[in-house]
């Protein structure tokens, strides 16, 4: 889309609804958090954050009028979300999001009941010596299942949000400074979970003594997972915040 109308800054409205995104959210997730039932409830607040970051960046476009000017050409290509993704951080979210599957499928299997009889919120090993340790909490299918059900719905509403800020009229550099935001907000769904899987796995194989190999294999692969989650996280709750500050670092 060229145009020779006036390209609008962002408004005191949008910034409002931006701010206003995250202070909803940061209440939400305080109540959902609240509710903490052997930390599944952090599971859900997290993603409850994150949209309603994203619901405070909609609302903000919505409200930002169009660009006005008397003349403007548009060309006839229609606009893709990859045109305006920032595609470093993009790629990095998507090799995270797939590392956080891996993870909690290979979790699910090793997984065991605990004492309580909950499935897939332990790890039980055969030690050499034949008898069993056990260990818990553990990112099994009880921890798991939350966190991939509240993987697939932000992610269906990123999409979503994604395809209307790239086709709803505007200038360029609004499209990617929205674009950014919501791209931020997803990766925080991504990475903070992914965070606490790593360690919450890391920290179990630690736990059980008799580990053996497999088990500092294991942390090998985990601690430094961990360690670019933890980076990821206060990276993508910044470009939330200030998305144009993360274009310009």
């Amino acid at each position: 889309m060229h145009g020779l109308g006036t390209v609008p800054r962002p408004t005191a409205t949008d910034r409002y609804a931006r701010w206003a995104g995250l202070l909803v959210g940061l209440v939400a997730a305080r109540l959902v958090g609240s509710n903490d039932g052997l930390g599944v409830g952090i599971l859900y607040a997290i993603p409850v954050f994150g949209l309603c970051a994203v619901a405070g960046v909609l609302v903000g476009d919505s409200l930002t009028p169009p660009p006005r000017g008397t003349v403007r050409t548009a060309g006839l290509a229609p606009r893709r979300i990859r045109d305006y993704v920032p595609p470093r951080m993009t790629l990095l979210l998507l090799a995270e999001a797939a590392v956080l599957v891996v993870l909690l499928a290979v979790a699910a299997v090793a997984a065991s009941p605990d004492d309580m009889g909950r499935a897939g919120r332990s790890l039980t090993v055969t030690c050499p010596d034949g008898s069993t340790a056990s260990t818990s909490p553990w990112p099994g299918l009880f921890y798991g299942l939350p966190i991939l059900a509240a993987l697939a719905v932000s992610t269906t509403a990123c999409v979503w949000s994604l395809t209307r800020i790239a086709r709803r009229p505007g200038d360029e550099q609004t499209r990617r400074d929205r674009s950014l935001a919501i791209v931020a907000a997803w990766g925080l769904l991504i990475s903070a979970p992914l965070l606490g899987a790593a360690s919450t796995a890391s920290g179990a194989l630690m736990d059980i003594g008799c580990a053996g190999t497999v088990g500092r294999l294991a942390n090998w692969a985990l601690w430094p997972t961990a360690l670019v989650a933890l980076v990821t996280v206060p990276w993508c709750l910044f470009t939330v915040i200030a998305p144009k500050a993360g274009v310009r670092r």
